[in-house]
Parts: structure tokens; C-alpha cells; sequence
């Protein structure tokens, strides 16, 4: 498009800026938002941290860092150290003279992290029970409704906060921070596999798993509510293990 006489050399080079973003990969990216100095590198490896969780970078993938540069508008230098911070953290895999790939999901940290959370949050399940009240089942009725509906809605997205919500509000009840930090934890070595599961096929069931805890609690019977719990990981865990076998190219094998 030739530009108009009238139009400011500003308004050209926008437009040119804007045509060529638009032709770089990776357009889930979002803008950086432009705070404080030095807080470039955090905000890149936070952003595509998201990004490979929400599995819009797949595992296997080669990472692209001149792409990232053009799309998020930023050197090399935070680009680099942010994929550097997220090896660390087991999300990509730099290898020499080939470049960055996401990694493959670790079914054994799936197994590891599993575990944990079946025997923190199974227990906490009977502990809570006796002190169910009033306000924590209307808070567990609200979010078992938006569960429904994100079902019905076929909203992924929506329900995966949803499902962390639920687990977040039974846990939160235990008053114990620091083991509400060893679960968060954990879980964090499953938000791929939670994001895969959940926007796949097992949103229904996980919702009539949440719905089979809540009546447990409401009943204030805690065994039952372990029980459901305690099922509920179980029954997610083995299916983790059949995604696994069935798409080795997105999960990394482990030992059994």
C-alpha cells in the first residue's frame, strides 16, 4: 500500500511495525508490559513458561529465539538467559550446536508429584471434614456450577482454573501454608499433563469426581471424602499413564 501524502513518517514506520509482527511466529505471545528496568528477563521466561504449559509450545518443539525477539520486541540477551532459567526449571532442553527444544513431559515426575499430592490432599480430605461449614459449601456449590457449564461449553481453559480453584479451596481449609507450598509444588510438575487431560476428554469425569468429594464434605464424613479424593488422583494418575503410552511423543518415558 503506497502511503498517503499526508501521512507522518511516524504513522509509516508504525504500520510497517505492525506488518512485520504480524508475520513473526509464536502470535500467542503477548506484549511485555513495560515496567520496571530490569525486569525484562523475568517477564520473558514467565511468558513462555505460560506458553509451554498451555502446551501452545509443543513438547518436542525447537524454540525459535530470533522469532521471540521480533515478537515480544527485545534482545537476544533476556531471551537467552530466560530459556537458561527454564532449563533449570526442566521446561526446555538446550542442546549444543542444535538449539533450545521444549522438553517432553516426565511421566516419573508425574508418578513423583502424584504421589505426594494423593497422600497430603487424601488426608486433608478427613481432616476438613468435621469442620465443614455453611460458607465453604456454598463456595464448593458455586465452583462445581462454572465446572458444569465450562463442561457443556467444551471451555478448557475455563475449567482448568476451575479444577485448580476446587482443590485450592478443599486444601486452603487445612491452614497449613506450608503444606498448601509442598502441594503447589507438586502440581506445578503436572500443569502440562492437567492441561493436556483437561482439554482433552476428562473434563466430565473430573467434574463428577469433584461432585462425589463435595457431597462427602457437605456430609461431613471423612472418610468418605478421602476416599473420593483419594480416587479422584488415582483414577487422574492412570489415565496420565495411558496418554503416556499412547503419545510417546509428547511425554518422556520414566521408570515404572
Amino acid at each position: 500500500m503506497q502511503p498517503r501524502p499526508s501521512d507522518s513518517i511516524g504513522e509509516i514506520r508504525m504500520a510497517a511495525q505492525a506488518a512485520t509482527v504480524s508475520d513473526v511466529p509464536y502470535p500467542f505471545l503477548p506484549a511485555l508490559s513495560r515496567g520496571r528496568r530490569g525486569n525484562t528477563t523475568q517477564q520473558v521466561q514467565d511468558l513462555i513458561r505460560d506458553a509451554i504449559v498451555r502446551l501452545a509450545f509443543t513438547p518436542g518443539e525447537f524454540i525459535r529465539k530470533d522469532a521471540i525477539c521480533q515478537r515480544l520486541g527485545v534482545s537476544r540477551f533476556p531471551v537467552s538467559e530466560a530459556l537458561g532459567r527454564l532449563a533449570d526449571e526442566g521446561f526446555v532442553d538446550i542442546l549444543p550446536q542444535r538449539g533450545t527444544r521444549v522438553s517432553r513431559i516426565d511421566i516419573a515426575a508425574c508418578r513423583h508429584a502424584m504421589f505426594l499430592r494423593r497422600a497430603i490432599e487424601s488426608e486433608a480430605m478427613r481432616v476438613i471434614a468435621p469442620r465443614v461449614d455453611d460458607i465453604l459449601v456454598a463456595r464448593m456449590e458455586e465452583n462445581l456450577r462454572a465446572q458444569k457449564l465450562a463442561v457443556e461449553e467444551r471451555d478448557g481453559a475455563d475449567f482448568v482454573q476451575l479444577d485448580r480453584a476446587f482443590h485450592d479451596l478443599l486444601l486452603g481449609e487445612l491452614g497449613y501454608r506450608r503444606v498448601q507450598s509442598v502441594v503447589e509444588a507438586a502440581r506445578a510438575k503436572l500443569d502440562r499433563t492437567r492441561e493436556y487431560m483437561l482439554r482433552a476428554n476428562r473434563q466430565l469425569v473430573s467434574h463428577r469426581e469433584h461432585v462425589a468429594i463435595a457431597e462427602a464434605l457437605t456430609r461431613r464424613d471423612g472418610d468418605a471424602a478421602q476416599r473420593a479424593m483419594t480416587r479422584h488422583l488415582d483414577r487422574t494418575m492412570e489415565d496420565i499413564e495411558l496418554r503416556a503410552a499412547e503419545n510417546p511423543h509428547i511425554f518422556a518415558p520414566g521408570p515404572a
